[in-house]
């Protein structure tokens, strides 16, 4: 992949305002209906870029995501959401991007390291897709190849009750106990190189798939202890 800087849209201050704004209704709506606990939160950077990696049962885990942080945070979403040019408008605003799924979506990576390049965090969900159940299955290499490329951590993070507020084939909502658990942020050797072989993202993306693992069971755990 070519270093060259890419323009992101949505990065001017009108849009900020209009992030935050969202963001505020967003968190208040996470905590008030969702019943939203977030543990660990001092494992987030408060500065520079990071990626975000948490596990997905859920499309509440996005919104659960951009509570987390006070920070701005920018996502991928399916790049069928962009087809209606009004919500494409405020999906960019809001710090998404579309993502071609299913394919090896250059563009979508390139727009993943022009974001970190920048010193902002990127939500990256390794699972690729929403998955279903308590286990932490094979995920992609996705997050190891852009932290390699950018050289910045990978924050693991897990969330526990959205699959049960929202699972996948609902469209209403329930009130849920909903955990999230962030963990510390993973470093490499690798990621000050910016190269890595096939065999070292490997070994990134398993240590990511075992700490991601250690919290879902954790932050179950503590959605129990709530019920």
């Amino acid at each position: 992949m070519a270093d060259r800087p890419f323009r992101l849209a949505g990065v001017g201050v009108g849009s900020r305002v209009f992030y935050y704004i969202v963001r505020l209704i967003v968190a208040i709506w996470c905590r008030l209906w969702l019943g939203l606990k977030v543990v660990g939160k001092d494992n987030l950077p408060q500065e520079g870029a990071y990626i975000f990696a948490p596990t997905h049962r859920s499309n509440l885990d996005i919104p659960i995501a951009a509570a987390v942080s006070s920070r701005r945070m920018w996502f991928m979403g399916k790049d069928s959401l962009w087809k209606i040019r009004s919500f494409g408008v405020v999906f960019s605003a809001l710090g998404a991007f579309p993502v071609a799924r299913g394919t090896a979506d250059l563009e979508a990576l390139k727009r993943c390291v022009a974001v970190l390049q920048r010193g902002e965090p990127l939500v990256l969900f390794p699972e690729g897709t929403r998955r279903s159940g308590p286990f932490v299955e094979e995920l992609f290499d996705g997050a190891a190849f852009v932290a390699v490329k950018t050289g910045v951590p990978i924050v693991p993070v897990a969330i526990a009750g959205t699959e049960e507020a929202m699972g996948r084939g609902r469209r209403s909502i329930r009130r849920g106990r909903c955990v999230m658990v962030v963990g510390a942020p993973i470093r490499n050797t690798v990621f000050e190189s910016r190269r890595a072989s096939r065999d070292e993202l490997a070994t990134i993306t398993a240590t990511l798939q075992e700490r991601m693992q250690v919290l879902l069971n954790d932050a179950h755990a503590r959605v129990e202890l709530r019920s």
